[in-house]
């Protein structure tokens, strides 16, 4: 009887702490106030892909490093912009070119490509070089997967 009381408690203790981790998670993105725009960076977490981190750049400055499973944020001119992120394999689907207006917001997800550059031998010693699009989405599918992740400050690199 004691047991069941101990793991009933616990067990609401544990729904407790993830109600309050779903709920901090989902609070609102702040948003850009005019005359700047904003451009969010987003890697999803997928623990099958990379954990490396490309730098991120916007106008060729880098802006910060892309951890998987984190967003963050850049406020900006109104304007035309380039972002771009550091990829091995440079096909033209690194960059990507956004007119912003003020108040506006522009969603660039970091995609990790890892089967473009790998190869070796059979029974181990291969290699596998990190490969990474650069593709934006509308609000409605981006604002989901940046409240599931951590935002954090763009910092740039040491």
């Amino acid at each position: 009887m004691k047991i069941n009381k101990l793991a009933r408690t616990m067990m609401l203790a544990a729904a407790g702490s993830l109600f309050a981790v779903a709920t901090a998670s989902a609070q609102a993105l702040p948003a850009a106030q005019p005359p700047v725009a904003r451009i969010w960076i987003y890697h999803e977490l997928n623990p099958n892909e990379s954990m490396a981190q490309p730098y991120v750049r916007i106008d060729g400055g880098v802006i910060g490093a892309s951890v998987p499973g984190t967003a963050f944020y850049r406020d900006l001119p109104a304007g035309r912009h380039q972002i771009s992120v550091e990829s091995y394999v440079d096909d033209g689907n690194q960059i990507k070119i956004v007119d912003l207006v003020p108040g506006s917001q522009v969603y660039a997800k970091i995609v990790p490509f890892g089967d473009i550059v790998q190869g070796g031998g059979e029974f181990g010693g291969g290699y596998h070089r990190n490969t990474y699009y650069l593709w934006l989405y509308p609000p409605e599918q981006a604002q989901p997967v940046i409240a599931r992740g951590q935002i954090v400050a763009a910092v740039a690199p040491r």
